[in-house]
């Protein structure tokens, strides 16, 4: 399904975005009017990331946007419900991401279940490597909700091909090692990794990890198919305010 829509999506532009909000941050109703400005932006997916206390992931922008969230009450349930109605008011695909213990706490079939049932896609789980995900997988399979599986510039040719046997939707392409929120060097070894990663799998890529700037997305035209911003965001609306997300989105396509 999201390779699909993607697919028709990229026929008709060069790059597609993907954004990443934390939901509960700065509050659940905020974080509907951030969504419905991403879709006037006209991104085409979203990344819902269920709050988690220990985001290894995650650089401190998003870190601190997640114990904000939990510190106010950002529970798993409450994720779900909104996720529920999102997905009634916008028509691109909406995934979760979080981390493993936050699905292993609630059963790994029900939390997939009510994914479904909330409308989602697609699920990014960066702590969770593929090959001890079978159960959880398999489960995904049964509700054709895509696992998104991530490589990154350390990943061997070897395991690019492995990951790929077992991708679905897209790959998350990490632009470089470390968490996310830092500054990335859009360069020849960021092209020369991408060059390897599109040798592994057909599937679409999606960049990561540093896409700040019209200059980013630019760079990746042509050598990616998604641009995904998340930190860059969350700064815009901590200095900005909410209203502020659609302009800064638009500005960078």
């Amino acid at each position: 399904m999201l390779e699909a829509y993607i697919r028709k999506e990229r026929e008709k532009k060069n790059i597609l975005l993907m954004t990443h909000i934390v939901l509960g941050y700065p509050s659940f109703d905020d974080s509907m009017r951030i969504i419905e400005e991403m879709v006037q932006a006209g991104v085409e997916l979203i990344e819902l990331q269920i709050p988690f206390s220990e985001p290894m992931a995650d650089g401190p922008v998003i870190l601190h946007a997640n114990q904000e969230a939990l510190n106010r009450g950002s529970l798993v349930e409450r994720c779900f419900e909104f996720a529920r109605e999102a997905s009634r008011r916008v028509d691109i695909p909406l995934l979760f991401m979080t981390y493993f213990n936050v699905i292993f706490k609630k059963g790994q079939a029900e939390f997939v279940q009510h994914a479904k049932e909330a409308g989602i896609t697609g699920a990014i789980i960066p702590d969770l490597p593929p090959e001890e995900g079978q159960e959880l997988f398999a489960e995904m399979a049964k509700q054709h909700i895509d696992p998104i599986f991530i490589y990154s510039p350390s990943t061997s040719d070897d395991r690019l091909a492995e990951i790929s046997k077992m991708a679905r939707g897209f790959v998350y392409c990490v632009a470089r090692k470390g968490v996310t929120g830092k500054t990335t060097e859009f360069s020849h070894d960021l092209g020369e990794y991408l060059g390897r990663v599109r040798s592994a799998t057909e599937l679409p890529l999606a960049v990561g990890f540093g896409v700040q700037q019209r200059k980013d997305v630019a760079y990746l035209e042509g050598r990616a198919d998604i641009a995904v911003v998340g930190s860059q965001t969350i700064r815009v609306i901590d200095s900005e305010g909410v209203s502020a997300v659609r302009p800064f989105l638009e500005g960078l396509r």
